[in-house]
This record gives structure tokens, C-alpha cells and sequence, in this order.
């Protein structure tokens, strides 16, 4: 079964410095992880600050969605941390 999306929600985290956002595969919830240095690449105008990051995020919702439901489809965890090189 394929990964879905139903909780828009999203939140920074300025300690780890990335995005949280959540998807599920069936009735499993599964955590994804968006590391800063991937949604400046994204976007290389995206401002080091909590507000643009999660812009930075939304604006790329669809995008990042298809990268976290590639990496599920090739290996299931029970987390996934979104690096660049997966963009």
C-alpha cells in the first residue's frame, strides 16, 4: 500500500534543525524527517528561520511527499531523514 497524507501538520524543529512531518502506510504512522540543508536546496533563498523553513516546506509539499513515498517503497523504517541528495 502506498504512503498517505492525510495530517497536513508540520513543525520545525530548531534543535535538530529540520522539518517533522508524518505519513502512514495502512494504520502505521510513519515520521519523516526534512534536514535544513535539504529545503535550502530546495529553495536557496529560504532564510534561516523557523517560518521560512516550514514555507520553504509547504511550497515543496508535493515534491517532498514523492521523495518520502520513493524512499518507503524501496525500504520500509521506521523513520526516514530527508537529506539533499534525496532532491
Amino acid at each position: 500500500m502506498a504512503l498517505s497524507f492525510p495530517n497536513p501538520s508540520r513543525r520545525y524543529d530548531a534543535v535538530r534543525r529540520r522539518v517533522c512531518f508524518w505519513a502512514y502506510d495502512s494504520a502505521m504512522e510513519v515520521p519523516f524527517f526534512v534536514e535544513e540543508s535539504a529545503l535550502f536546496r530546495l529553495d536557496p533563498k529560504t532564510k534561516n528561520a523557523e517560518a521560512a523553513m516550514l514555507a520553504t516546506f509547504d511550497a515543496a509539499r508535493d515534491r517532498i511527499h514523492a521523495v518520502a513515498e520513493k524512499l518507503h517503497a524501496f525500504q520500509k523504517r521506521s523513520f526516514y531523514i530527508l537529506v539533499p541528495s534525496d532532491f
